[in-house]
């Protein structure tokens, strides 16, 4: 393994991996000052291992200027707060992932998340470029996959196996899926590769595997996140029956009328800060307040605040 940086190390050491959400103004201008809010919440209340511009954070929806003022914006907070952070990469084009990583690399962020291409599904041999012109373009760097079915194609476990040898910082991968069966392939990288899963592949993960919990429905309650994590099997599947409740709480709220991921994290976030503007980019539908209202009185009373 090559010498990491210590905000690589943290994240890698971190129980839980959060997102942080991007507020926008009315004008859809970012609101840097609610974002760095947001961050010291959630360094203080939850994990200081945070990430942005993940599918829930509009990843795929920034501008470049919009991209290099909120890093900028979350480059000072992590270092006010002591926040390990991570940048999340999400493009059609290959160059302008790696044209973000550099700007993104000369204000100090050494830790990235990478997602496929999403336009047509990558072969083998595109699959092994990809990779190259990331991790293997920046060996000082750590890098984290994250493994969605939205890039029409799902990695494997033999996948990772091969892509770990080649490319020694290549460390950590993100995934949300509750199918024991994929969770179980996947594992058998574990430990040369640290796996992150959301709340319900978590729980049937840690019976076997020291995995982390990128945390999505659970961070309705910090209090109640952190005792999940810590608490022992038994006591995980039975939060997972009111984890479960939260997600149908929010699908309800939903009524279908939205459907991208920050649409439900920013109703998650406004939970903790009740000023947090739920509106996303456009195209995309958001929230309204009537729906947050309907979700958070839908909320299982154990994971009120």
């Amino acid at each position: 393994m090559p010498t990491m940086s210590p905000d690589a190390q943290a994240i890698l050491a971190s129980p839980i991996l959060a997102t942080a959400v991007v507020p926008w103004t009315e004008r859809y201008e970012f609101d840097e000052g609610r974002f760095c809010q947001q961050v010291r919440i959630i360094a203080t209340g939850l994990t200081k291992a945070i990430y942005v511009f993940g599918t829930a954070g509009e990843g795929y929806a920034v501008t470049d200027r919009q991209y290099d003022v909120i890093c900028r914006a979350f480059s000072r907070v992590s270092r006010e707060a002591g926040v390990a952070p991570m940048v999340g990469l999400i493009s059609l084009s290959l160059g302008t992932m790696v044209e973000r990583i550099e700007r993104a690399r000369a204000l100090g962020f050494t830790n990235f998340q990478i997602s496929l291409p999403s336009w047509g599904a990558l072969n083998d041999a595109e699959l092994a470029r990809f990779f190259a012109e990331t991790c293997g373009r920046f060996p000082d760097c750590a890098f984290h996959h994250y493994n969605l079915l939205r890039v029409k194609r799902r990695l494997t476990g033999a996948d990772y196996a091969r892509l770990a040898a080649d490319h020694p910082n290549f460390v950590a991968v993100k995934a949300s899926s509750d199918d024991a069966a994929l969770l179980a392939d996947w594992l058998t990288v574990s430990p040369r590769l640290r796996f992150f899963f959301t709340e319900f592949g978590y729980a049937i993960a840690r019976r076997t595997h020291d995995a982390g919990l990128l945390i999505s429905v659970a961070s309705a309650n910090y209090a109640r996140a952190r005792a999940f994590v810590s608490s022992d099997d038994t006591r995980r599947e039975a939060d997972v029956v009111e984890l479960q409740a939260i997600v149908k709480a929010l699908l309800a709220a939903a009524a279908e009328r939205f459907h991208m991921d920050g649409g439900y994290d920013k109703m998650l976030f406004r939970l903790i800060d009740p000023d947090f503007p739920l509106r996303l980019l456009p195209p995309y539908e958001s929230a309204t307040l009537e729906e947050f209202e309907r979700f958070r009185a839908a909320l299982p009373s154990g994971w009120r605040r």
